[in-house]
């Protein structure tokens, strides 16, 4: 998998991955099951691409926010 994620583009898809899992699980017992399940979700896809530098979308969509 070639990287197709610029540094800017990782750095607030780790943070918004964090938030959206610390919300999840801050909230578990006051949202219904499925909205933290969603939003758990959401956030761990968006930490792991972050990490990786690699998202299946912007492949798909032909898009790469790494400067050349």
């Amino acid at each position: 998998m070639k990287k197709n994620e610029g540094t800017a583009d990782r750095v607030i898809r780790v943070i918004l991955g964090i938030i959206l899992i610390g919300l999840a699980l801050y909230f578990m017992n006051s949202w219904a099951l499925w909205v933290v399940i969603v939003v758990g979700i959401v956030g761990l896809i968006a930490l792991i691409t972050g990490i990786i530098g690699y998202c299946g979308l912007y492949k798909l969509l032909k898009i790469s926010t790494i400067k050349k």
